[in-house]
């Protein structure tokens, strides 16, 4: 199957673009892996005819965003982000009445109507850097409250004001898993990402997006890691360190849409270009500037 995959995709000119939390089978067939900002800044850059997002919904429709003349397919339609869907557009136009001067920040986990209503979209990797750098002194967070509450630690001259959405599956990882984990495993570092809650944030040995955990324990001098993000990651992290050990925090720490994607999906959507992500106009026009925007105040 791999190797069907490889040469549908020579014949096609498309390109395989995998979140670290898709399975392992399909990372390995990808042409690159990464989180949201990685995989956002590959599709900008990319000059195949197709391309092919094996992720969930919200990441599909970045893609096309950023590229509209591309196509755009997924492996699973029904693939899907839950803390996409926690914020309203009536939400947002009632911030926006409330305060001058707000800026609405869009985290990429968040539908194309969402970020067609925002002012910049943000990853988990550059929220912070993102935030300090906007002139406005308020900030609508949106959608996911944990990222949002990890920023305004750190950016505190704004007044950072939070959505109630968060991620199911961070959101599961309590304080006493964490505390438990620990107990089992004490010579282990522990290290998660800010869309877990508070409580369990601040008993981290490092709190960074997935790419930044990656590259902390590739840096490390120690041998065992706690890991507080879903267990996909561990691919890379196995791949890239095979003489470190990992451990999950909880027994499941899954995202199963992300695991609805899968070699034989990949392979059928490749062979009859079906399940293409499509927009219309006038989303793809007011989303483009806040993904834009990103992408400008990152570099």
């Amino acid at each position: 199957m791999t190797e069907k995959i490889k040469k549908l995709k020579e014949e096609k000119n498309a390109v395989i673009l995998a979140h670290y939390y898709v399975p392992a089978e399909v990372q390995a067939v990808a042409d690159y892996i990464g989180d949201s900002y990685y995989l956002s800044k590959k599709a900008k850059e990319t000059k195949a005819d197709i391309i092919v997002f094996c992720g969930v919904r919200f990441m599909g429709e970045s893609a096309v965003i950023l590229n509209p003349d591309k196509k755009v397919l997924m492996p699973d339609l029904n693939a899907d982000c839950a803390m996409a869907h926690m914020v309203t557009e009536e939400k947002i136009k009632e911030m926006r009445s409330k305060y001058e001067d707000l800026a609405v920040v869009c985290y990429i986990n968040s539908t194309a109507k969402i970020k067609a209503l925002c002012d910049v979209c943000v990853t988990s990797s550059n929220a912070v850097k993102i935030v300090e750098k906007l002139p406005n002194k308020n900030i609508f967070f949106v959608p996911d409250k944990n990222l949002g509450s990890f920023v305004k630690k750190q950016v505190k001259d704004k007044n950072i004001i939070l959505n109630d959405g968060y991620c199911p599956v961070h959101a599961e990882i309590t304080e006493n898993d964490v505390i438990s984990s620990k107990e089992k495993h004490p010579n282990a570092k522990f290290l998660v990402h800010p869309e877990c809650e508070e409580a369990v944030v601040k008993l981290s040995d490092f709190t960074g997006s997935t790419a930044d955990i990656i590259n902390y324990v590739s840096q490390s001098e120690d041998k065992e890691f706690l890991i507080g993000t879903e267990d996909g990651v561990f691919y890379e992290l196995e791949k890239e360190n095979p003489d470190k050990k990992f451990y999950t925090v909880r027994e499941k720490q899954v995202c199963f849409d992300m695991k609805l994607v899968n070699l034989e999906k990949l392979y059928d959507i490749l062979k009859y270009e079906k399940n293409e992500i499509k927009l219309d106009q006038e989303i793809i026009n007011a989303a483009t500037k806040p993904l834009e925007r990103m992408l400008e105040l990152t570099k």
